[in-house]
């Protein structure tokens, strides 16, 4: 069965997460402070993003379209507040481009060079990172986003649509992501081979493990020239 794709997760494979949306989250809050001052006094940052959280929720048909689901938030916001409809594109494209202000892992670059000549390489997101607006679109043959997809990992059709957009069966692909769940359970259904991307050596938390298991970018490359002609 010899590997013909690789697709990788984007949030906390290629770069760390959690610090990126909590600066995005920040300099939205002060955006809002400065431009919006009705909201912030009624919310700090915190309420407000409780806020933001308790107000999605009503949308579950949606979860899978975190633009659309903070778009909405804001026209609300926007509308109970009583500020015009500028408030909903300025605020979205404030985070936004915050959020995609990503710092890739140290070997990143290197490692996706290094698949584009042997392998069709796309990525399979739940997020909203644009990899074109980030410099690191060159790398992809096709990105697969939930909100494209109409669903979210670990969902069968995701993966399925990757599938689609490489041209190849499941048993030809291989997929690379941190999350258990997500990534590696939701590819291996599929039929994916799978390579868990664990960089805090955590534990596997159970269920059919992955295939294979790194800490860092750089070690997978050995781990697909073994796979690459069985």
């Amino acid at each position: 069965m010899p590997l013909r794709c690789v697709t990788f997760d984007l949030d906390d494979t290629l770069w760390e997460e959690k610090p990126l949306l909590s600066g995005a989250e920040e300099a939205f809050y002060d955006w809002i402070t400065c431009h919006y001052p009705r909201i912030s006094e009624r919310y700090d940052r915190a309420e407000l993003t409780a806020h933001r959280r308790w107000y999605v929720r009503r949308y579950p048909e949606m979860e899978h379209d975190f633009t659309y689901l903070r778009r909405r938030w804001l026209r609300h916001l926007a509308d109970r507040f009583d500020y015009g409809t500028q408030l909903e594109e300025d605020g979205f494209r404030v985070f936004w481009e915050h959020r995609n202000a990503v710092t890739l892992f140290e070997e990143a670059h290197e490692v996706l060079d290094g698949m584009r000549e042997r392998y069709a390489v796309g990525a399979i997101t739940n997020g909203n990172a644009d990899v074109h607006h980030i410099g690191i679109g060159h790398y992809f043959d096709f990105v697969i986003t939930a909100a494209g997809a109409g669903v979210a990992k670990p969902k069968a059709a995701i993966f399925h649509a990757a599938l689609a957009a490489a041209g190849v069966e499941a048993r030809h692909a291989v997929h690379v992501g941190d999350d258990p769940k997500r990534d590696v359970r939701g590819a291996n259904a599929v039929g994916m081979r799978t390579v868990w991307v664990n960089v805090n050596a955590a534990p596997w938390p159970g269920g059919p493990p992955p295939d294979a298991e790194i800490r860092t970018l750089d070690e997978l490359e050995p781990v697909l020239e073994r796979w690459r002609d069985q």
